[in-house]
């Protein structure tokens, strides 16, 4: 079923995140994810609109989890530590009931 990694992102070293954003998308294409949303426009509907926001699609929850714990996604997650403050989740895809 599929899954989906949203993270929220709050950018406080643009060049440190330039470099994340390269490796971290070289990662999820490794790891057969897809991004369905990076970076664009968003609005606040109820509360603050995050800073940046992130949605990646993965096949299963499973998969979404390997790729986060990958080694080449390890490096990336370093990057992106220095680059600034993020929150990430995996959603799984299952339809409520």
């Amino acid at each position: 079923m599929t899954a989906y990694v949203i993270a929220e992102i709050d950018v406080t070293d643009r060049d440190a995140y330039k470099i994340y954003e390269t490796a971290g998308a070289d990662s999820v294409a490794r790891h057969g994810g897809r991004f369905l949303a990076r970076g664009g426009r968003s609005a606040g509907l109820e509360g603050a609109a995050p800073k940046r926001i992130m949605v990646i699609e993965f096949a299963t929850m499973e998969a979404a989890q390997r790729w986060h714990d990958s080694p080449d996604y390890r490096d990336a997650r370093a990057i992106r530590a220095i680059a600034g403050k993020s929150r990430l989740v995996i959603v799984d895809g299952e339809p409520a009931a």
